[in-house]
């Protein structure tokens, strides 16, 4: 499967919207709200995830993963940190989930010779995946997230 990451612009912000609404759905749906009360908190909680990394991530950038060449898959949201690419967030629709896609954009960004850090919730079934690429808890929780870190890969770890 051939993908390729792209900068998203303010046209695709229904894509994103989208996007965001697939990674809530599991939890919204054990609310017994109504769509329209669903659809109006993912929308404010999409506009203030947004407008946070807008304020506390200023230089980082959102991009869309696409497949194909022109399926929307996902998105990919990095901030360069100097000694490290923090990955703020990565995530998937649903149809492209279990399928190596996020495999493949986590090794790549870790072949390209910089360690990554990310921060995740204790829980997330999503911290095996980045346990297997090797991820390692950096410091201890702070409430319900693990920062962790992954070392820049040697030459000979690199995939051809």
């Amino acid at each position: 499967m051939d993908y390729r990451l792209r900068v998203a612009t303010p046209a695709d912000d229904g894509r994103q919207l989208a996007i965001y609404a697939s990674t809530r759905a599991d939890e919204l749906a054990l609310t017994g709200w109504p769509a329209e009360q669903c659809e109006a908190f993912v929308r404010q909680q999409h506009g203030a995830q947004q407008q946070h990394y807008a304020r506390h991530f200023p230089r980082s950038v959102c991009q869309l993963i696409v497949v194909n060449g022109e399926d929307v898959a996902g998105r990919l949201w990095l901030d360069e940190r100097g000694d490290r690419l923090h990955i703020l967030d990565i995530a998937l629709l649903p149809a492209w989930r279990g399928q190596g896609l996020g495999t493949r954009c986590l090794r790549a960004l870790a072949e390209g010779g910089r360690r990554l850090s990310i921060q995740v919730e204790t829980h997330n079934p999503a911290r095996r995946l980045y346990e297997r690429l090797g991820f390692v808890p950096e410091g201890e929780p702070q409430g319900l997230y693990q920062a962790m870190l992954r070392p820049a890969l040697q030459p000979e770890e690199c995939l051809p």
